[in-house]
């Protein structure tokens, strides 16, 4: 979500970026997803995602697994990974997302990976999304996401 929250400009961790934390980073995640939760209602998308979430996949994943309390991966100017957590980024379909589960070399991420990312898929799975877990190059686990079909209006009246 890119919303303006505490003075500047609210931006999903995707696991990208230096790493961010602390109770004002924590209430600004809360607050970008009640914002997510009320554009849901407000769309009538029930269970799946909203249409803002369909247009900016990357972002809606990276808000759902931040504020379910997931740590985002982070990585310094150079690159470098600096900590060990998710990393969302698009897929080769549109509308899909791949996550991954990174860490700094030698930190102990592929070990975790599997574990960590049937979590996020668990997670992701309760928000409307189907996550499936696959094997890549070097055998690596990652996550590929995409929202479940809008189940349109319901039924008008009988």
């Amino acid at each position: 979500m890119n919303e303006t929250v505490g003075g500047g400009v609210f931006e999903a961790a995707t696991g990208d970026g230096p790493a961010a934390g602390g109770e004002g980073r924590a209430a600004e995640v809360r607050t970008a997803y009640a914002g997510l939760l009320q554009i849901r209602r407000v769309s009538g998308t029930g269970g799946t995602p909203a249409p803002w979430e369909r247009r900016q996949p990357v972002r809606a994943v990276a808000l759902a697994l931040e504020a379910a309390g997931v740590p985002p991966s982070a990585a310094g100017g150079d690159g470098t990974r600096t900590a060990t957590g998710y990393r969302v980024l698009a897929a080769d379909r549109d509308g899909a997302v791949r996550v991954e589960w990174a860490g700094p070399a030698g930190g102990g991420a592929a070990r975790e990976e599997e574990g960590s990312l049937r979590e996020c898929g668990r997670i992701l799975g309760e928000l409307g999304w189907e996550a499936l877990l696959y094997r890549g190059p070097r055998r690596r686990w990652f996550l590929e996401a995409e929202p479940l079909p809008d189940p349109g209006p319901g039924p008008g009246p009988g």
